[in-house]
Parts: C-alpha cells; sequence; structure tokens
C-alpha cells in the first residue's frame, strides 16, 4: 500500500522550553500523526547543531544536539527540580538564549546521575569517546573551530595521543551523560512511534563538518593539508537557488583512503544510523557518483570541477556489512543520467517536487511508482507562499490542471495537497507547515544563505494540527494511502 508521511522537525515542535525536544508535546505530536493516518514521520538531522545552527554543518555525524533533551524527562527521573517555562510561545528559536536557560538543569542531572552497566557498555564506544572528548576541549578553547586551537597537544589528540585528559575529566564525562540521555529518550520516542504505525525517517548529509569530531579524530578520510585545513571543499555550481553556486565549505572526502579501508567511516556511520532511524535519507545522494569539488582558495562555487565518486563499490559493500537498509535517495537538481542509474541499480526511492515539477510536462512525478513525492522540502518555501508569489497567469495553469485532474474544491491549497496524496508514488510526505496552510513565515531555510531566520521556525500549539487530523485521514484514504475505517 502506498504511504503517507508528515515532515516537521523535531526542533520546530511546540515545548515548555523553547524548542522542541524529546518531551510529552513531542509524543503529543505523535498521537496525532497516528490519528490523521501518517504512516511516514520524516525529521531533520538530530546531530549537534554547527555553523549558523544548521543541522547540516553538525559537530558529529553520530551524535545528538542536547537541546533536544527534554528537561520534563529528567524531572520524572528524579535527577532535577522542576524547571520553569522559557520561551514557551516564541515563535521562532532563540538558540543562544535556551541553551543557557537549560545548560544548569543538565549539570545539576548530571550531578544526580548514577552511571549503571548500560551507561558504561553505551560510553564504550569510539564515537562516544571521540565526540565527549572534543566537545570538552572546544569548549575549553571558547567553542572555536578546532583548527584554531593553539595548542597543539588539543588540537592533534587524536592523531599523537600525548594529551593528559585528566584535566578535562568531568566535562568529558558531562557530554558522555548527556548523549546517553539523549539516546535514552530518542529510543523510547522512536518505539513509541514504531507502536502507533509510524516509521522514522532520519535525514544525514552527504558531508560532515569541518569542525566536527569526525575530522578532527579522522583526518586520513578527508583531503586536508599537513595542518588539517582543507585543500578542497563541497558545495554545488549555480542552480536554482544561488547564481554563483553554494559554497558550502565541508571538506571532500579522500575515496582512494577509503576503498582501501573497505570503506569503514561510511559502514561504521550508516550502521549506527540505522539504530536510530527506521528509514534514511540521505542529503545530497548526487555526490555518490560525481561530486563538486572546489579549491578551497576560491571565494565562491562557481570554479570547480565534477570528479566521480566509487558509488557502487560503496552500496556494495554497505549492503554486504547491513542488513534491512532502507534508503531514499536525495536525487534533486540537474543531474546526468547516471546518477539515476547508480539510484535504480539498488532501487532507492527518488524525490520529486511539487514546486520543481507540478505540470505534466515538468517530470515524472505523475505516473512513478518508486519515489518520494513532496510538496516542498525544508529548503523550499511554504507551498501556500510559494503560490502567491506566482503571477496570475502562472496561478490561473496551475487552477486548470487541477480542475482538468478532478481537483476543484476552488481552494488551491486542499486541491494541491489532494493531489500530491493521490500520485502514484510510493511515498508522500508534506511537511505540516503546508497542512496548516502557513505562510513565508513557516520556512526553514533559503540555501545560499546562513543565520536567521533559517532553522528558528517553531509552532507554540499543535492544536491547528489536531483540528484537521479528521479531515487528514478521510484524504488519506480516499487516495488509497490508508485502509478505510469501518
Amino acid at each position: 500500500m502506498k504511504k503517507a508521511g508528515i515532515l516537521m522537525p523535531v526542533a520546530s515542535i511546540p515545548s515548555r522550553h523553547g524548542c522542541g525536544s524529546f518531551g510529552k508535546e513531542t509524543y503529543h505530536f505523535v498521537d496525532l500523526a497516528a490519528r490523521a493516518g501518517f504512516s511516514i514521520w520524516q525529521i531533520l538531522p538530530l546531530n549537534p547543531l554547527g555553523y549558523g545552527n544548521s543541522p547540516y554543518q553538525p559537530y558529529s555525524s553520530y551524535a545528538m544536539d542536547d537541546i533536544y533533551i527534554s528537561l520534563d524527562r529528567l524531572h520524572e527521573l528524579g535527577l532535577i527540580r522542576k524547571a520553569p517555562s522559557f520561551n514557551k510561545k516564541a515563535k521562532q528559536i532563540d538558540y543562544e538564549a535556551v541553551r543557557k536557560f537549560r545548560e544548569p538543569y543538565l549539570r545539576e542531572a548530571y550531578a544526580n546521575f548514577k552511571p549503571d552497566l548500560n551507561y558504561s557498555a553505551f560510553s564504550y564506544q569510539e564515537w562516544v569517546k571521540n565526540y565527549s572528548v572534543f566537545m570538552a576541549l572546544k569548549k575549553k578553547n571558547g567553542m572555536r573551530c578546532w583548527l584554531e586551537w593553539e595548542d597543539a597537544d588539543e588540537k592533534n589528540q587524536p592523531v599523537t595521543g600525548n594529551l593528559i585528559l585528566k584535566p578535562f575529566e568531568d566535562e568529558i564525562l558531562f557530554e558522555v551523560f548527556k548523549q546517553y540521555m539523549l539516546y535514552l529518550q530518542w529510543k523510547d520516542l522512536k518505539q513509541y512511534a514504531n507502536d502507533r504505525g509510524i516509521e522514522i525517517m532520519g535525514d544525514i548529509p552527504f558531508y560532515v563538518g569541518i569542525d566536527s569530531a569526525d575530522v578532527w579524530a579522522d583526518r586520513k578520510s578527508f583531503l586536508l593539508d599537513d595542518d588539517g585545513r582543507p585543500i578542497f571543499i563541497a558545495g554545488v555550481p549555480p542552480d536554482y537557488f544561488s547564481a554563483t553556486g553554494q559554497r558550502w565549505g565541508n571538506p571532500i572526502y579522500d575515496w582512494d583512503y577509503m576503498q582501501e579501508n573497505d570503506f569503514s567511516f561510511w559502514v561504521e556511520r550508516i550502521s549506527y544510523t540505522q539504530r536510530l532511524f527506521d528509514i534514511i535519507r540521505i542529503d545530497h545522494f548526487r555526490a555518490f557518483d560525481t561530486y563538486w569539488k572546489i579549491n578551497a582558495e576560491c571565494p565562491t562555487a562557481i570554479d570547480g570541477v565534477w570528479v566521480e565518486a566509487p558509488g557502487y563499490q560503496l552500496f556494495d559493500t554497505l549492503f554486504d556489512k547491513t542488513e534491512d537498509l532502507k534508503i531514499v535517495a536525495e536525487d534533486l537538481g540537474d543531474l546526468r543520467a547516471e546518477v539515476h542509474q547508480l539510484r535504480d541499480h539498488y532501487s532507492f526511492p527518488g524525490m520529486r517536487v511539487i514546486q520543481f515539477a507540478f505540470l505534466p510536462d515538468e517530470s515524472d512525478v505523475h505516473d512513478k511508482p518508486l519515489q518520494l513525492v513532496y510538496t516542498g522540502t525544508h529548503d523550499n518555501d511554504t507551498i501556500f507562499a510559494w503560490y502567491r508569489e506566482k503571477s496570475q497567469a502562472e496561478k490561473r495553469k496551475m487552477r486548470r490542471y487541477l480542475r482538468s485532474e478532478g481537483y476543484h474544491t476552488h481552494s488551491f491549497m486542499n486541491d494541491v495537497l489532494s493531489y500530491v496524496m493521490h500520485t502514484q508514488a510510493e511515498m508522500a510526505v508534506i511537511p505540516l507547515a503546508d497542512w496548516l496552510h502557513l505562510g513565508h513565515s513557516a520556512r526553514l531555510n533559503t540555501p545560499g544563505t546562513v543565520g536567521a531566520p533559517n532553522w528558528m521556525w517553531r509552532l507554540t500549539s499543535l492544536s491547528a494540527f489536531a483540528s484537521k487530523t479528521k479531515d487528514i485521514r478521510s484524504l488519506l484514504e480516499e487516495a488509497g494511502r490508508i485502509e478505510c475505517e469501518e
């Protein structure tokens, strides 16, 4: 049966403490999603937010951001006093203020926590040790990028092992504690969703950030100079979003080294991610075929070269070493045929976005089952704002097409949501902001830009969603995406 999904970042879900967490409000969101009939909940990366609060420039591709720890659940465990509400009605996330508010409660919980055998087993993982040391040293260095640390032993600890860690032990253990709490709270939330028939679609960036525990601890997997600085960086050439391309700044992988080591970096990363999510959406999938390689000295992404990547060898290795791997390929943009061949060789669902391909002559969104179709993703404006910006001629053309397909409620929003759900796509996912008919203020990110208001949108109440669950369920039943109730 075809499936229906809802896209909603955890951070954007209402909470008492200014940013969505793994707390009761998110459990309520899951209840509403199940009531509406959704079988997929797609989220954004949960990794520690880096530059610009972007989940695509994280400090680690394994760790989660401690901003998601539910303070109320820590209180229920008896680890902290009950925290008062903070920024509960704020329509945007003030990350700095939220972190400052939460910090004393997290330290109180750490002080009251009694380690057990499960905690010990968790803390023994290599990524946990690397990340915890990395973050303790980042704090000691004013959160500057590790390349700017003055102490050579701190900067090169993973390479030389010369640093005496005893002075940092308490801060390291504090980081371990937070990751353990995140893991426990997330596993409980995920199980709650699964028990209600909802799979979690996680999202992982193709690249990792230069200022990350991944690069700091595993420099041989990247093209870096002797000081650890990127020789080449990632991005994409000029496209729909930017006339000068997108210069992301992530270091480029050393694929030759990775092949020699049986792609252990990717095998370990995907294997761990598979423990957290039911489905893995890989952002920028096209880079497994060819990636845009920019000299680090270039100020824009205009000047670069396409380089082939060993995608088939990598995925053959992944499927040989992991079981029940479910991957969705983010394959948007102007791609060469080989990208689609790589995707189809492994039967990965691709993606189609209505905002890019609405009319029949624009793509095969209308008759291709093995794909995931959206109104828009985290990089698009809301469908309501997108429609409002169209010319009158474009609006008439779209409405005429919808009428020709049998959608004529005289509400473009209702018609386009119904249209997406009635496509032949195996999965249809619509952001909650679109279900609620929200405008530009609910846009999550504008590619090619950094900082506010990107990644800051949040809901202050789920009441509007609750009021729509019955109508959504009726639509999903009509579209054949859930069984009709007797």
